[in-house]
């Protein structure tokens, strides 16, 4: 990783802003925790990214959703000025919010599409305590609402230079990308290999016992490519808050549909299948009724070949 590194040294050390000719340091530390009832899912992405993000801290679960502002104090308690939180509801959905403590502001997004590293198994791996190159899509910058979720994922998955527990190594990428109006994040590990004589040739589609006269690749150069290591998920931003974790809504999701909706609409969609089919057999057997073909109801015509006029 000694190319990325070095690239984005200079560029970074080029950048000076304040007033005595001193660079600009990047305070960010990012306070990780959930709400109680989360899955046994929930808490291996809380530690993918506890692993993720050297410059986080992890604490132990908050008892109560209803007091969210309570989440303030604790990060000031652990000098941490943002806060990553996961709120399980009902065992089956996970909310994660996104604040800048104290002032705000407050994305709350709804899970889907989790993807844990212990499930992928990708052959992908990255330094622990390493620092990510955030990738985003030219779509955050369309919208307002995008923008401001664009600087809190910044502040949040951004791992500042010279934070705690950081090692000097650039060595993976994490995507954030809008479809649909989701956000869709992946981390993929950068990887590093020096070209040999053979793969120079096959790259420029020559046989490695031919004469080459003109390669754009040289034996000795170093290729770069992308291995995903996970974890993969989906974000739908809900609502956006002033303040933090509190305050009045600036932008709310008109198209977002809650999974409880979603789940009562499916429960009624049953429903309303078994009410059609036992209305359906209530008028079967009221037609055998009328016609006299169910025994004990109703009343049987008796017509000259009945069995009680024929054997009476």
């Amino acid at each position: 990783m000694a190319a990325v590194y070095k690239s984005l040294s200079k560029s970074s050390n080029s950048k000076i802003s304040q007033a005595d000719g001193t660079p600009k340091k990047n305070k960010q530390r990012v306070l990780i925790l959930s709400s109680r009832g989360v899955t046994y899912r929930h808490r291996h992405l809380l530690n993918d990214l506890y692993s993720l993000l050297p410059h986080s801290r992890k604490d132990a679960k908050l008892d109560t959703k209803t007091k969210l502002y309570q989440l303030n104090e604790l990060a000031e308690l652990y000098n941490c000025n943002n806060v990553l939180f996961f709120e399980a509801r009902k065992g089956k959905d996970l909310y994660i919010w996104m604040s800048k403590a104290p002032n705000g502001p407050t994305v709350k997004t709804h899970l889907q599409n989790l993807h844990t590293m212990s499930e992928l198994h990708f052959p992908g791996n990255c330094l622990k305590g390493s620092r990510p190159i955030l990738s985003f899509d030219s779509t955050f910058t369309s919208a307002p609402h995008l923008l401001v979720i664009k600087e809190l994922l910044t502040h949040t998955f951004g791992v500042p230079q010279g934070a705690r527990k950081t090692k000097p190594f650039v060595d993976h990428v994490m995507g954030f990308t809008i479809a649909d109006g989701k956000i869709w994040i992946r981390c993929f590990q950068i990887s590093e290999t020096a070209v040999s004589k053979s793969d120079a040739n096959k790259e420029n589609g020559v046989d490695a016992s031919t004469a080459v006269s003109k390669v754009s690749q040289k034996p000795g150069d170093t290729k770069i490519s992308l291995v995903e290591i996970g974890p993969r998920f989906v974000l739908t931003p809900t609502v956006i808050l002033e303040g933090s974790f509190g305050g009045p809504v600036i932008y709310e999701n008109k198209e977002f549909v809650s999974p409880n909706q979603i789940r009562s609409d499916l429960r009624l969609g049953k429903a309303g299948r078994y009410n059609r089919r036992s209305e359906q057999g209530l008028e079967s057997r009221n037609k055998k009724g009328e016609l006299g073909l169910r025994t004990g109801v109703g009343a049987r015509e008796v017509d000259e070949l009945d069995e009680q006029v024929l054997f009476a």
